[in-house]
């Protein structure tokens, strides 16, 4: 007996997708209709039910549903037979996604990026007349914009570089264990210490709610007069708590203040774990490398704090984001709400280090 053929059990994106393209409507009819046909199917709705519902062939809401099982959404966009036969192979265009995707200097071109235009004047051989070099392994003779589609079907756009950098510590791996090993083992008594900045005087841009096309407006500046101050910020990782000052510049004097801050919050001569970076100022034996967990402090304390501002001195902006240190900290998350969510992390680090067949220590 044969098993009525349904759509797979959808993810929770394939889903809200999915609804969002029934609802509006607002993508061309035969991706709604393909989408109607897959939502329906994975709710349980008979294939015949569906066919009177989109009015087509059963056969057509099989196939639809088929195509969904084996791809996914990209079934949404049906692949027409028919038609003139290919002039491109396969192959082909495996090779000119791949040359697309080639710094041109490695094809002895002598420019930086290739245009859509040079792209199909290289595959189709008319650079090689001077340099041997600059003929392509197979020549493929393409239109612009057949390869413009032929680049976009296959997820190659035009994309501004990134920069990158690679730590040059020949410790890295070993602080990052050890960072791993202390927040899991001694969390409770585990501080972070950066520094951040330069914090300058000047209007900052930022976001903030207003009446469309209506945005606030932040004055030009031209000169800055009053120097740059850094935070030097400290952050209690069991009691998520975040203090600091600011400073004219970074220094070991200003690093060992805010070592003592640190030392103050735990006066029972316990030891305790610090966690910095490799700036030149942080002289101590537990340096580490850009894993710092105050780094994510910073984010916010940017946002509400020197985003969408203009103060007119440096004395201003100490006094508010000391306030605003006073409100974040009062409103931080309950301890118990911590180490619930720390016993959940422990719990997941273990099932996961469980599963590769590796050791594990126990959270604190």
């Amino acid at each position: 007996m044969s098993v009525p053929v349904r759509a797979r059990r959808l993810s929770q994106d394939e889903g809200q997708y999915l609804l969002r393209l029934v609802r509006r409507g607002r993508q061309e009819s035969i991706r709604v209709r393909r989408g109607l046909m897959i939502l329906a199917s994975s709710s349980g709705t008979p294939v015949p039910a569906i066919a009177r519902l989109v009015a087509a062939d059963e056969d057509t809401v099989r196939d639809v549903i088929h195509a969904f099982n084996d791809r996914g959404l990209a079934a949404l966009d049906p692949h027409w037979a028919g038609g003139a036969p290919r002039r491109i192979s396969d192959d082909d265009v495996a090779f000119i996604v791949t040359t697309a995707a080639t710094r041109p200097k490695k094809l002895a071109l002598p420019f930086t990026r290739f245009s859509v235009r040079k792209l199909a004047a290289y595959l189709q051989g008319r650079y090689g007349h001077h340099d041997p070099k600059q003929v392509p392994a197979r020549q493929v003779r393409i239109r612009r914009e057949r390869l413009r589609r032929i680049l976009a079907a296959h997820d190659i756009t035009f994309q501004r570089t990134r920069t990158w950098k690679e730590s040059t510590d020949a410790d890295f791996e070993s602080k990052l264990d050890r960072i791993e090993e202390v927040t899991t083992e001694f969390l409770g008594r585990c501080f972070a210490f950066d520094q951040f900045g330069p914090l300058s005087i000047r209007p900052c841009h930022g976001t903030c709610w207003a009446a469309r096309n209506h945005p606030d407006r932040l004055r030009a500046t031209y000169k800055r007069t009053h120097g740059i101050r850094y935070f030097h910020g400290c952050y209690d990782m069991s009691q998520d708590k975040l203090w600091g000052v600011l400073r004219r510049r970074k220094g070991g004097d200003h690093t060992l203040a805010a070592l003592k801050t640190i030392r103050a919050a735990r006066p029972d001569g316990a030891p305790i774990y610090v966690i910095l970076d490799n700036l030149s100022a942080n002289k101590t034996p537990t340096s580490a490398s850009w894993a710092d967990p105050i780094e994510a402090q910073f984010g916010p304390l940017r946002a509400f704090t020197m985003a969408n501002s203009d103060y007119p001195n440096h004395v201003v902006l100490t006094r508010d984001l000391q306030a605003y240190l006073r409100w974040r900290n009062a409103n931080a998350r309950h301890p118990d709400v911590i180490a619930a969510q720390r016993r959940e992390r422990a719990r997941v680090r273990s099932e996961r280090h469980q599963r590769w067949g590796r050791p594990h220590a126990q959270a604190a």
